[in-house]
């Protein structure tokens, strides 16, 4: 930039200085996100009499880039004032704009400009179209410009099927899927993408099988989600086999695919591997060593969770609010309480993050496993009220399986009502119902049962799932309809036979 302002100067002293070429290459360099410096070109651009319409793209993509869509809106309207026409660069700019700041509304006052000015026969800009209307969650609308596009390309696909995944619709996203006439990486990578996304993670995998009967090569971005999806089901096999794939093949091994294997190793039980690959890893970011700290977490490590934080803060990573939860997560399953409170302190006076909702329930989770009830339910009395409904149930019911843990009937009532307030949910009531019947009182166990029947409220079945031979297997609790349910019974009567003689017996019924 120092060199920049010299040219800037010299541009002005040889009579340059409203030249229209020389101030677009200027507020080219300052749009750059990493060498260049948006609030100089904005103070250029201000003093720019007559503006190109070339020169205002340049200032929107460098807005665009830098995160600021209010100011984009505020160069397109300036541009619309002063008589200028927006081109096929400008409103794809604009239209991401509006889908960055999740405003529908103006959305469509821009498609209304691309209509009057013939830009949505414009595959670019239909692109963007469809890709604002997902991003509002109108997919209605995507679909209608989709069908509007008259060359839509493989981008054109991909955006609407990657649109119904974001939304939640992966039926939908698939049927366009089975429609699209060319499925390119980017198509296949979509739908893969979208099923993990929606943790339909068996699909994921068997559409990456797919893709690979379909002799189309992935890319980071689908490597990324089927170790994502390995990592989910537990398909240690699986994320192997892609480990073993991706050191053949020579692929770039990236922070975010280190990241990913990170994941899948830590979740698949096997630390070492997770450690190995960490170590080997040339760069790591935050997102990187949230992985490795939250792998030591989740298996009870909590001495190692906290060495592996010290060692960031060594290497000079600056951990995020993600960092934080890991690392109280880590005191909670390993009972350090006391260590969980320095380094709350840390998080708020050394690094300055204001604690969220999920940052107290980890706190209230790791003062209620170590006995600490008490001084819990302060933690709850000192938050700030300004969370939703969803995310104050998240406390309370930290509070409520801690008091439930310790037998503390009490408190856990004063919890559940909160609860019940809150949301309607079936954890609340079966902790309260288990609670009561370890504690004897199995009336109000009773009652607790009815009230659940009464309110129409069903307990949400536990899932388990199994690698075998490179395929996930998923059981429910209470399935009939299992092809191989009868084979599993069998094997556990067999089982059952073998035990009697020991006192020994399985309880097929909760099978």
């Amino acid at each position: 930039m120092e060199h920049l302002k010299q040219s800037h100067a010299q541009a002005i002293t040889c009579g340059l200085g409203d030249n229209s070429f020389a101030l677009s290459r200027l507020l080219a360099f300052c749009s750059d996100p990493l060498h260049g410096s948006p609030s100089y070109g904005w103070r250029v651009f201000q003093r720019i009499q007559h503006p190109t319409i070339c020169i205002c793209n340049t200032m929107i993509k460098a807005f665009l880039l830098n995160g600021e869509p209010i100011k984009i809106i505020h160069v397109y309207t300036r541009l619309l004032r002063d008589g200028m026409v927006p081109d096929n660069y400008t409103l794809p700019y604009v239209l991401k704009a509006c889908a960055n700041m999740g405003s529908g509304l103006l959305g469509e006052l821009i498609h209304g400009h691309c209509l009057k000015l013939g830009f949505v026969a414009d595959t670019f800009v239909g692109n963007c179209l469809i890709a604002m209307y997902s991003a509002v969650g109108d997919m209605n609308a995507a679909r209608v410009v989709f069908d509007g596009v008259p060359w839509g390309g493989v981008v054109s696909w991909t955006v609407l099927i990657s649109g119904y995944a974001k939304v939640g619709d992966v039926e939908s996203a698939r049927l366009v899927f089975d429609e699209a006439p060319v499925k390119d990486r980017g198509v296949w990578g979509s739908m893969i993408s979208g099923y993990v996304q929606n943790s339909c993670f068996k699909e994921g995998l068997h559409m990456f099988r797919l893709m690979q009967l379909a002799g189309v090569e992935p890319d980071e971005a689908v490597f990324a989600s089927v170790l994502c999806a390995c990592a989910n089901l537990g398909a240690l096999e699986t994320g192997i086999w892609v480990h073993g794939y991706l050191d053949r093949v020579e692929f770039p091994r990236s922070v975010k695919l280190g990241t990913a294997l990170i994941d899948m190793y830590a979740k698949c039980g096997r630390l070492d591997l997770a450690e190995k690959v960490f170590g080997e890893m040339p760069e790591r970011d935050t997102v990187c060593w949230n992985a490795m700290i939250s792998g030591w977490a989740m298996h009870g490590n909590g001495d190692r969770a906290l060495q592996m934080f010290s060692e960031m803060e060594k290497a000079g990573i600056r951990p995020d609010d993600i960092t934080f939860i890991a690392v109280f997560t880590a005191c909670g399953y390993s009972g350090m309480a006391y260590e969980g409170l320095r380094v709350f302190s840390s998080m708020c006076n050394v690094y300055n993050i204001e604690p969220k909702t999920e940052h107290y329930g980890c706190m209230i989770d790791f003062l209620g496993r170590t006995g600490l009830i008490e001084e819990a339910k302060e933690i709850i009395g000192k938050m700030p009220k300004k969370g939703s409904p969803s995310e104050e149930a998240v406390v309370w019911r930290a509070l409520m399986s801690a008091s439930c843990s310790h037998g503390d009937v009490r408190l856990a009532e004063v919890a559940a009502e909160k609860l019940l307030e809150l949301e309607c949910h079936s954890g609340a009531y079966v902790l309260l119902s288990n609670l009561y019947s370890t504690s004897g009182k199995h009336d109000n166990a009773r009652k607790i049962r009815k009230m659940m029947k009464t309110r129409g409220i069903d307990k949400t079945p536990g899932c388990s799932s199994i690698e075998i031979n490179g395929n996930g297997k998923e059981f429910i609790a209470g399935e009939k309809t299992h092809p191989q349910m009868g084979d599993v019974h069998g094997v556990l009567e067999s089982m059952n036979k073998h035990l009697d003689g020991s006192g020994c017996h399985l309880n097929l019924v909760s099978i």
